[in-house]
């Protein structure tokens, strides 16, 4: 196993599986704190469905390269759901609710409407729950992929202080002169990015799952922002990795075997926090 292992280690296409995988997870990780904290997690279950309403609308304009009308489409998405949940006649989660169902009816419908194969279920089943493709990206996804992965560990490292204040008290931010709406409108533009770049790796439906188990994982344990922060981007790469190579080894699905591992990784670490294993004021 372990020379099928390092045969596979030196194949390019799984070299770049397991960059763009590990970015993606270490990205989803990050922000993935602040949402759980904010008690806005399933925010990224929603621009999931829109992610999958806009990759139908892609495929029907025969589009080379589906993420330049996809991630403007999900980030604009993005915008429109934070300003409908600061509505109060549309609650937060009532807005979430009508753009996820809304998007995922409407995408399903234009693929069966407008096949583009003639298998509709193969499809649906790859968009939702994630595919080879992951397995199959060229240099220039990778890079693109590096680049928008970078720029959102850029955004989150400059305006760390921020997005702790907002995290934590929006009403003591604004009393400091933090623009709080704007810091919002980043987090959600940031989601939407994440959301994009994981469709790949683990499908519209999974996504929450990098989002939510490694920030939950991380909180067994740990009590502080930064603790909780650096915990849970450690065992989102750590999942990561071990989800794809064993996917590769096993022939199992990239994203549920990333999910798994996840999954995984919350007993564990639940088992610890139990056992008062930890430093839980780190």
């Amino acid at each position: 196993m372990i020379q099928q292992l390092q045969m596979y280690l030196s194949v390019p296409f799984v070299q770049y599986a397991l960059i763009v995988g590990v970015l993606i997870a270490l990205c989803s990780s990050l922000l993935g704190v602040t949402l759980v904290l904010k008690r806005f997690s399933f925010i990224g279950d929603g621009l999931s469905h829109v992610a999958f309403g806009a990759m139908a609308i892609a495929g029907i304009l025969r589009l080379n390269n589906d993420m330049l009308f996809v991630l403007p489409a999900t980030v604009l998405c993005a915008i429109l759901l934070l300003r409908t949940g600061q509505n109060t006649r549309i609650k937060g989660d009532a807005a979430i609710a009508m753009i996820s169902v809304g998007s995922l009816a409407v995408g399903y419908m234009l693929l069966n409407l407008f096949p583009k194969s003639s298998n509709v279920s193969s499809d649906v089943c790859t968009s939702l729950f994630g595919s080879t493709s992951i397995l199959t990206l060229t240099a220039t996804e990778v890079w693109l992929s590096v680049g928008l992965s970078i720029a959102v560990v850029v955004i989150f490292l400059l305006f760390y202080n921020k997005i702790f204040a907002v995290t934590f008290d929006e009403d003591f931010a604004h009393s400091t002169g933090t623009k709080v709406e704007a810091y919002n409108l980043l987090i959600a533009v940031v989601i939407a990015v994440i959301i994009v770049l994981a469709m790949n790796l683990v499908g519209s439906l999974l996504i929450s799952a990098l989002i939510i188990f490694p920030a939950m994982s991380a909180m067994r344990v740990f009590r502080s922002f930064k603790g909780v922060t650096i915990c849970s981007a450690a065992v989102s790469v750590s999942c990561a990795v071990i989800g794809i190579l064993v996917s590769i080894l096993a022939n199992t699905p990239v994203g549920s075997t990333i999910v798994a591992a996840d999954i995984a990784a919350f007993l564990i670490f639940s088992i610890l926090a139990r056992l008062g294993v930890g430093t839980r004021k780190a």
